[in-house]
């Protein structure tokens, strides 16, 4: 099973399937996946969000990839999530006790942060990385002023209303950050596949010629 430690290997886009459900998810999964991705996260608001974690984690495995949740916000949430077999946790918040869980078992975390206090605080108890959340909170200049206190190395992931245009995420490549989490720009319930699919190949097409 891939580990925190292995994150910096992984493409760093986190894909945020915010609305699949079971029925769908092993297909949205599959379009990802031949995208390029390799960490995706079913945010634990979406209809039976722990089965179709399973379901993913059961399906592709953790050898390769990043599979888990977002909107982990409660130490009993990311326990019922570890225990589907994921590695992956996103929170939109800094709970100490969820990063130190995840920490402990060897499982990928990216809380949301948007002060250098909460920054801190996170890395402090064993965060993997940080997620910019909304990254329109934090703000660009945000960001960088950021970037110049945070440990070398520390890998930032801005989320919220990034789109697969260079205009969109040349900015905050150039600024340092390590890679995205993408949410309604890449996949909405009431996207085709075919949609989805575009959507995925965009952003990797436009990461991937940035960097």
């Amino acid at each position: 099973m891939k580990t925190a430690s292995d994150v910096a290997n992984a493409y760093p886009l986190i894909a945020i399937i915010r609305g699949v459900t079971p029925e769908t998810c092993i297909e949205v999964g599959q379009i990802l996946v031949d995208a390029g991705f390799d960490m995706i996260e079913v945010p634990l608001n979406s209809p039976e969000a722990i089965k179709s974690i399973g379901m993913l984690v059961e399906h592709f495995g953790t050898d390769e990839y990043f599979i888990g949740a977002g909107t982990v916000t409660t130490l009993d949430a990311a326990k019922a999530v570890v225990e589907t077999g994921a590695n992956l946790v996103v929170t939109p918040n800094c709970n100490v006790d969820v990063i130190k869980y995840c920490s402990e078992n060897d499982c990928a975390t990216f809380p949301g942060v948007v002060t250098p206090t909460e920054a801190f605080t996170a890395l402090d108890s064993g965060a993997t990385g940080l997620k910019f959340f909304p990254v329109s909170m934090v703000g660009l200049d945000g960001m960088k002023a950021m970037l110049s206190v945070l440990p070398k190395g520390t890998k930032c992931y801005p989320v919220g209303g990034i789109n697969p245009s260079e205009a969109s995420m040349e900015p905050y490549v150039s600024a340092g950050a390590a890679g995205f989490g993408l949410g309604s720009s890449l996949y909405k319930p009431s996207m085709s596949l075919a949609q989805i699919k575009a959507n995925a190949e965009a952003f990797v097409a436009t990461y991937n010629a940035l960097v």
